[in-house]
C-alpha cells in the first residue's frame, strides 16, 4: 500500500491516490482519491476489507501504524519497489497524455 501526491489547477488542490497493489502479480487491487487525511486511507481499506489481507508492506506513514496490527505491517523500502515504480509510469503516462494541456503550467508564457 501507498499513497501518491498531485494536484489540479495549483498546487492548493492536492490530491492523493491511495491505493494498493498485489504483491506477486503487481495488479492494483484498490484505490481511493482524497486528502491526506486518515479517513481516505479508511476508505481504501473499507474496499480491502472483503479481500482478508495477511500482509501489507508500506513505508513509514504514521497512518498505517494505527490502522494496522505489528503482525500484519511490514514497514520497508525493500518490498516498495513495484509500486513505486507504478508511482512512475502512471506519472510518466499522464504527462504523456496531456503534454499539450494547460493543466500544468508554470509560466504564463503559454497564455500569450
Amino acid at each position: 500500500m501507498d499513497e501518491m501526491w498531485s494536484f489540479y489547477h495549483d498546487k492548493k488542490h492536492q490530491i492523493w491516490l491511495w491505493w494498493a497493489i498485489d504483491h506477486e502479480s503487481g495488479t492494483a487491487i484498490a484505490f481511493w482519491f482524497g486528502t491526506r487525511e486518515h479517513e481516505n486511507l479508511d476508505r481504501l481499506l473499507e474496499l480491502l476489507e472483503p479481500l482478508n489481507l495477511g500482509k501489507v508492506y508500506t513505508d513509514g506513514n504514521y497512518a498505517y501504524y494505527e490502522r494496522f496490527s505489528p503482525e500484519v505491517l511490514t514497514i520497508t523500502k525493500k518490498n516498495m519497489q513495484r509500486i513505486e515504480r507504478k508511482h512512475l509510469s502512471l506519472r510518466t503516462w499522464s504527462a504523456r497524455l496531456v503534454r499539450k494541456g494547460l493543466r500544468f503550467s508554470k509560466t504564463e508564457q503559454i497564455w500569450a
